[in-house]
């Protein structure tokens, strides 16, 4: 029960543990700093290898540094103790980038005892409310709480504040070759092409041809239907004929929705949907959603 309220009050927003962050600084609305618990030596504190964001655009760094010059680090730093002079970030690791290209030996934090999870949790939600994580390392984030922490899709989605949906259709995400996972990561291909490629025969080829051509997600996911209906997918004891644009239609949207590889074999009148899952836990997920209808 107390892991339920405190998934709650996180999932209201980070307000209520480390007020808000990072934001812009206008002559018509500035920023109400937050009350730092102390100064801390920039050496003294170290990044959170589980921070899910990854990379940090170097000329955003630049100028962040540069408004840290002028106006300092308005909204600190959020850190754990690891140890004696020994601290982890858990929220705030651009800014701390920044202030050490401005030359910044001390920073002001708040220091939060917290666990991994809860130091996770946070890293999360700063970063998905801001909108700082691409694609893939929002997947990934999702993806460790799942693994480490015994996380629900449904959980998450209460955590940051998205629908169950969007958590399972980040995760398909990881379901793709490291090349196009790399092309998601860098900006070249949108979540919205990449899981178009999901279940083709080769991602990697047609990702290319995406990035190439420039096409649309309606563009991409038309040539991802064609390569699902190629001969190639399907072997010569068990020849199908060709799934009409609607039935194609209805298995995408019903795979976007349930975040798992829906097929449905249509004849005359009846047919069968089959739901492809990899786990327990998408399987009660499944029935879980199947009772709750």
């Amino acid at each position: 029960m107390n892991d339920d309220v405190s998934k709650r009050r996180l999932g209201r927003g980070l307000a209520a543990l480390i007020g808000e962050m990072d934001q812009p600084l206008t002559s018509a609305q500035p920023v109400k700093p937050v009350s730092a618990d102390r100064m801390i030596p920039i050496e003294f504190i170290a990044r959170n290898p589980r921070n899910p964001r990854r990379y940090f655009d170097d000329e955003e760094l630049q100028d962040l540094a540069s408004s840290i010059r002028q106006h300092g680090i308005v909204q600190p730093v959020v850190v754990r103790t690891l140890g004696e002079n020994n601290y982890e970030i858990i929220a705030g690791e651009r800014r701390w980038r920044a202030a050490q290209l401005a030359g910044f030996v001390e920073i002001p934090v708040i220091i939060r005892d917290v666990d991994d999870r809860t130091a996770l949790e946070i890293a999360i939600v700063e970063n998905v409310q801001r909108a700082d994580l691409n694609p893939l390392e929002e997947a990934l984030g999702y993806e460790q709480l799942i693994a480490d922490h015994g996380y629900t899709q449904n959980n998450l989605g209460e955590i940051i504040g998205k629908s169950r949906s969007h958590v399972a259709n980040s995760l398909r995400l990881l379901k793709l070759p490291e090349p196009v996972r790399d092309m998601v990561a860098a900006g070249s291909l949108s979540a919205g092409h990449a899981r178009a490629l999901v279940s083709t025969s080769d991602p990697e080829t047609l990702a290319k041809a995406i990035v190439a051509k420039g096409m649309s997600v309606r563009d991409a996911e038309k040539l991802a239907q064609k390569d699902i209906r190629g001969p190639g997918l399907v072997s010569s004891s068990s020849v199908q004929a060709p799934k009409d644009s609607d039935t194609l239609a209805l298995e995408r949207t019903l795979s976007d929705t349930l975040g798992l590889d829906v097929t449905i074999n249509h004849k005359g009148e009846s047919g069968q949907v089959r739901i492809a899952y990899k786990s327990l836990e998408q399987l009660e997920e499944i029935c879980r959603l199947l009772e709750k209808r």
